[in-house]
């Protein structure tokens, strides 16, 4: 299992949360960002499924969520960012699964060079790597 989703959980398939591993995330809809970021070196090409695709795969209706990493530093990450961007869950960089030493197994990325105004201290906060869980309230 790659990633948890937690909370308001519409659609579970273990008890109350929806568990996915690399497979299910990959059959969503995904999105392949080429990107420079504040955390890697040039441009790299990550792939992954939709933020946003997630949440309707979990069934989840909310305003905002918290992405949660495994060495607990956590995020509020409001919807309308994952509507009005392309932000996906990146598990693969250029073609290879994203290493935990790195900034996998999952990376909450925004289309940073498509959308330079997303280049800020609130943008780079919201996005969390070494993701763990998903939780909506």
């Amino acid at each position: 299992m790659l990633l948890r989703v937690t909370g308001n959980v519409a659609n579970p398939n273990v008890g109350t949360e929806l568990h996915l591993d690399r497979e299910l995330m990959m059959s969503l809809p995904t999105r392949v960002i080429e990107t420079s970021t504040p955390w890697t070196e040039g441009v790299g090409r990550f792939e992954g499924p939709l933020f946003r695709a997630v949440l309707e795969a979990a069934g989840i209706e909310s305003e905002q969520v918290r992405v949660s990493a495994i060495n607990e530093y956590d995020a509020e990450v409001p919807v309308s960012d994952l509507e009005r961007y392309d932000v996906i869950l990146a598990i693969q960089q250029d073609g290879e699964p994203i290493a935990v030493r790195d900034l996998g197994p999952v990376f909450v990325l925004y289309p940073f060079d498509a959308h330079p105004e997303l280049l800020n201290e609130t943008v780079r906060h919201r996005s969390v790597w070494h993701v763990g869980s998903i939780h909506a309230p």
